[in-house]
Order: C-alpha cells, then structure tokens, then sequence
C-alpha cells in the first residue's frame, strides 16, 4: 500500500473523531520526543531513556512543591547528538524544556537546519533568536557566541502551564 493511500485512508477515519476545525489548528510541538505540556511522567521516562550513564536530577523549588527543575545529560540515538537536556515541571506538567549544547558556528547551521526540517520556516525574532508559534506552545532556537564558541539553546514552552506559576509566586513589595 503506498504512502500517500494509506494517509488518506487515515485522514478519513480519523476526520469524524477529531471533529471538524481540529486539523485547521496547529499540533503541539515535539522535538527529539520532549514536547511542552507533557506530563512529568512521560517526560521522565523519555529523558532517563536518553539519559546513558547520568541520572535525571530533579529538585523541588524551595518555594512551592509544585515546581521542580529537573536536568540531565542527553545523548539522542536517531543521530548521536549530544544536549543537557533542562525543565521546569509546574503542577506535574512541562511548563518548558530546553536542550543546550556549544560547540562552534557549523553547530548552529547544522541545528538550524535541522530544526526548519522539522518546524519549517521558522520567524526571526532577534539577532540570534527564531522561533516557531503553535497557539499558546513556542518553540524558540537560540545563540551566542564569543569568538568561535557558540552557545546553543533549543526551547519548548507551553504557556499556558507557565502562566499558572503566578499561583505561587509571591511579589516583592
């Protein structure tokens, strides 16, 4: 059965279940299998599967119980690349995830790249920024540099999780 059949045949099963004006929105963004909004647990599972010979490390905010900033080294086996793999995790939810690496400026090309393969064209926002938009989710490629180092930084966010944070967090006065 050829690819282009079996997506039809696809799309006319699932048309009726997801309703109409459901495909017209945009799906949440998943990149290297880390997708904002997720649940801790399917994050979890995903960033200890990738995570070698470190161990995922998450911390509790000092303020509130519904926070925690987890962290690891990551080495994705699709392509071997290499991240630390960073996220904040509010209410048992991701509010946001990032992958950062360094390296030199073919890094940036290269992950540059590989994210318009996977986005498409993304919108520049800044002089080292671009970002890509799915209603309240963000997907946001970063860089900096001094001389021929570069820092890199790959952000998911979902908005809607990160604006709850506002719950717990207390104004300086």
């Amino acid at each position: 059965m050829t690819a282009l059949r079996l997506l039809s045949i696809t799309l006319l099963v699932l048309a009726p279940v997801v309703g109409p004006g459901v495909a017209a929105q945009a799906a949440a963004p998943i990149y290297r299998g880390f997708a904002p909004g997720a649940r801790y647990r399917e994050f979890a599972e995903r960033a200890r599967a990738l995570a070698g010979a470190g161990s995922l490390v998450c911390n509790t905010s000092r303020r509130t119980a519904q926070l925690m900033e987890c962290g690891v080294a990551i080495r994705d086996p699709a392509d071997g690349a290499t991240f630390y793999l960073s996220a904040f995790i509010l209410e048992g939810r991701v509010a946001m995830v990032s992958l950062g690496d360094s390296g030199g400026p073919p890094l940036v090309e290269r992950v540059r790249r590989d994210l318009s393969a996977h986005f498409g064209a993304g919108r520049r926002t800044g002089v080292s920024t671009v970002e890509w938009v799915y209603g309240r989710q963000v997907v946001r490629f970063n860089w900096r540099g001094r001389g021929s180092q570069r820092w890199i930084y790959i952000t998911l966010e979902d908005r809607d999780v990160t604006d709850r944070i506002n719950r717990y967090a207390h104004r300086v006065r």
